[in-house]
């Protein structure tokens, strides 16, 4: 007797969220090290290091801004070096590490093309290594949820119902 697997035959789309996670390397920025004895931001200074540093070691990587000290940096600070990492790298925000995960995240997300997923039924597979499940699933619902008659979460053989489409 042959066995089937049923689950290969039905119609489901399974989704894995590890396909989603970051693929670029992701780099941090602290701006700390730009201050004045630790405290200040000079301004004329701080724009010769944006004129002499060699951005292309961020190109095609993920770039996350911060300071790491309780030092105030002024908006502007963190606009110059975004301006100068805009033509270089994949993508670049001011926050931590998780923040940048989460934005790459829901930048790939975005990118999904949803004609794929029109009228289809959607399992979001539960086990992934990504940082934060919670947050790339929200996503996926978002993006998802307009165009797909329903969205489960789990494995094929146990799922839990996140949304069915009304039958008109």
């Amino acid at each position: 007797m042959e066995i089937r697997n049923k689950v290969k035959e039905s119609s489901l789309i399974q989704m894995d969220l590890a396909s989603f996670k970051p693929k670029c390397e992701m780099l941090s920025i602290d701006l700390s090290k730009q201050l004045w004895k630790g405290l200040v931001l000079k301004e004329k200074e701080f724009r010769t290091w944006i004129k002499e540093s060699h951005w292309s070691e961020f190109e095609d990587k993920g770039v996350f801004i911060y300071c790491s000290t309780e030092a105030i940096i002024p908006t502007w600070a963190f606009m110059l070096v975004t301006s100068s990492l805009s033509e270089v790298c994949e993508l670049s925000i001011v926050g931590t590490k998780e923040d940048l995960e989460r934005a790459l995240i829901a930048q790939n997300i975005a990118q999904l093309a949803l004609n794929d997923f029109k009228d289809e039924r959607v399992i979001i597979k539960g086990c992934s290594d990504i940082s934060d499940p919670a947050f790339a699933m929200s996503e996926l619902v978002k993006k998802l949820q307009p165009v797909v008659k329903s969205i489960m979460y789990g494995e094929p053989c146990s799922t839990v119902p996140i949304f069915k489409r009304k039958k008109t």
